[in-house]
């Protein structure tokens, strides 16, 4: 086999496809990518077992045609450092052996027959299919994911929830402390469905989503789930279980409501935490008629921090502990310059929403509450 390529553009799907190789695989093929030569289009395919991603490349001056495997090092370490030319691939049939040319050299190693490469496993009969754009699945993903779990006792907790509806589509990421939920109503179906997809792939799919523009379609079975995008297709395997009802631990009457600035509440959160205890991070915020009071204190090394910020709100005076890193996550993750933060008592779930949503979207966060200590 014989063909040549642009090297700028091979490195940027070896790239893109190659943070789905584990660090550690149990078949020593799955640090290789897999790569099938077929007239003029090349394609590249990467695997962990759980999750594939597949691209493909366009080549010229080809000579036959077929499967071969090159590790991942031996390609992406060398190629990323050459400028932009014209590579010659070179690949022995027999033996393996693969020459690559280029203006000032060339490589040589040995490279695996591609059909030792695990194959993907195609979806059931019974399998249903989404299409939404690109940006609607990105916004989904990205708003969400930083909330999903790390929980080897709950699987079903560790990665996003699709509950697709006939008229919407709801992305809910949840670790037991704080929650998110997003529905687009944009998004048409033809009825009910849902499916939990893992982090990795969720993170995949945000680093592959931005250089996409088109509509994405996503089939999936009990099982697996197939995800085409414009120049990659990824398929992975699905998290098991059933998704905990998320409506049914939002708190629809948190009578006290708070309008802020999100950026100067970020901002002093950010400042204020530093003080508080490092194992804890607790933060106290107090509310007293138009102002909050963000503090924090860490007793062992006798430190405080507070700062006053303008709001708006009208209810009772009431002090509630949150930890710093999961507020600043939350509102790290909402891009509106107002928010709502809706609280009932010092124990009770408070919800961050934004006053103006983007078009079509409604988004909703909670987080648990700390016990303070005074």
């Amino acid at each position: 086999m014989k063909f040549d390529v642009s090297s700028s553009a091979l490195m940027l799907r070896l790239q893109s496809i190659g943070k789905v190789i584990a660090t550690k695989n149990t078949l020593p093929v799955l640090d290789c990518f897999l790569f099938l030569l077929e007239d003029d289009k090349l394609t590249v395919t990467a695997s962990d077992m759980e999750t594939r991603l597949t691209t493909s490349v366009k080549v010229m001056n080809v000579q036959g045609s077929g499967l071969f495997a090159i590790s991942a090092k031996m390609l992406l370490e060398p190629l990323k450092k050459l400028p932009e030319q014209p590579l010659t691939f070179d690949i022995n049939d027999e033996n393996m052996e693969v020459f690559i040319y280029f203006e000032n050299g060339k490589y040589n190693f040995i490279g695996q027959k591609g059909d030792t490469y695990p194959q993907q496993k195609g979806l059931t009969d019974a399998h249903t299919s989404i299409a939404l754009e690109s940006q609607v699945l990105l916004n989904g993903i990205g708003r969400t994911l930083f909330a999903a779990a790390d929980d080897e006792l709950r699987p079903v907790m560790n990665g996003v929830f699709f509950d697709i509806q006939a008229e919407s589509l709801t992305f809910v990421a949840s670790d037991g402390h704080k929650l998110v939920r997003l529905r687009n109503d944009a998004v048409r179906s033809e009825g009910r469905a849902s499916f939990i997809l893992p982090k990795k792939p969720a993170n995949l799919l945000k680093n592959l989503l931005p250089k996409s523009s088109d509509s994405v379609e996503i089939r999936f079975d009990e099982n697996n789930a197939y995800v085409l995008t414009e120049g990659y297709e990824m398929v992975c395997r699905l998290i098991e279980g059933r998704y905990p009802n998320y409506n049914g631990v939002i708190p629809q009457d948190n009578p006290n409501r708070v309008t802020v600035e999100r950026l100067p509440l970020l901002n002093a959160l950010e400042r204020v935490s530093v003080f508080s205890n490092p194992a804890s991070s607790l933060v106290k915020l107090q509310l007293d008629g138009n102002r909050i009071v963000v503090s924090a204190q860490d007793i062992d090394f006798s430190t405080s921090a507070e700062e006053k910020i303008h709001c708006q709100y009208g209810g009772e005076e009431l002090s509630i502990g949150f930890k710093a890193t999961f507020l600043i996550e939350i509102l790290n993750n909402i891009s509106a310059n107002e928010i709502v933060l809706a609280l009932a008592d010092p124990s009770r779930a408070g919800t961050v929403v934004p006053v103006e949503n983007e078009e079509n979207e409604d988004l909703l966060m909670l987080l648990m509450p700390m016990v303070l200590n005074d």
